[in-house]
């Protein structure tokens, strides 16, 4: 081999290990940024984490704040009627349907049926008894009245909603 051969050999070799020590130095360190980069965090434990930092009330001022309070309880108001059975409806006979009627027309577990016959005693002890019979249950010696029709999401509202129709629709 020539001289100039040689000359360029050794030029080349030392650019290749140049270039494999660069190489090596950046593989190291990526290795290191990522290492420093933090793990992503689940959504679990960021919507815990959400709900653990919210604030916990609002101030409302001025015009605005008036407002933003209004907005505030009719969105709570809206949240708690979503809350309540068949849409938080006051109406005796859409309560009735769906749950009362199981029992009361056909008298399962000594429920009274809508006549005057199994209703009169009852209305002899007012209304207030009624309603109390109705939202706490009642267990008599002629059957068992379950609290709140047996369904907890009725509101006491909407329990007397349903007394009221029923004893406005005795036979």
């Amino acid at each position: 081999m020539r001289n100039y051969d040689l000359e360029f050999l050794k030029r080349f070799s030392l650019v290749l290990v140049f270039l494999t020590v660069v190489t090596l130095g950046l593989i190291i360190g990526a290795w290191f940024l990522h290492r420093s980069v933090p793990t992503e965090t689940p959504p679990n434990v960021a919507k815990r984490t959400e709900a653990r930092i919210a604030p916990v009330g609002a101030v409302y001022a001025g015009a605005t704040g008036a407002a933003s309070q209004a907005a505030a309880t009719a969105a709570a108001a809206a949240a708690a009627a979503a809350q309540s059975a068949y849409g938080g409806t006051l109406d005796g006979s859409v309560i009735y349907q769906n749950l009362c009627a199981g029992c009361h027309t056909s008298g399962a577990g000594g429920a009274p049926t809508l006549d005057h016959q199994h209703w009169d005693a009852r209305l002899a002890q007012g209304t207030e008894t009624l309603y109390r019979h109705s939202i706490e249950g009642f267990t008599g010696a002629a059957g068992v009245m379950p609290a709140r029709g047996g369904n907890p999401a009725l509101n006491d509202e909407q329990m007397h909603a349903a007394v009221d129709w029923m004893v406005d629709n005795l036979k």
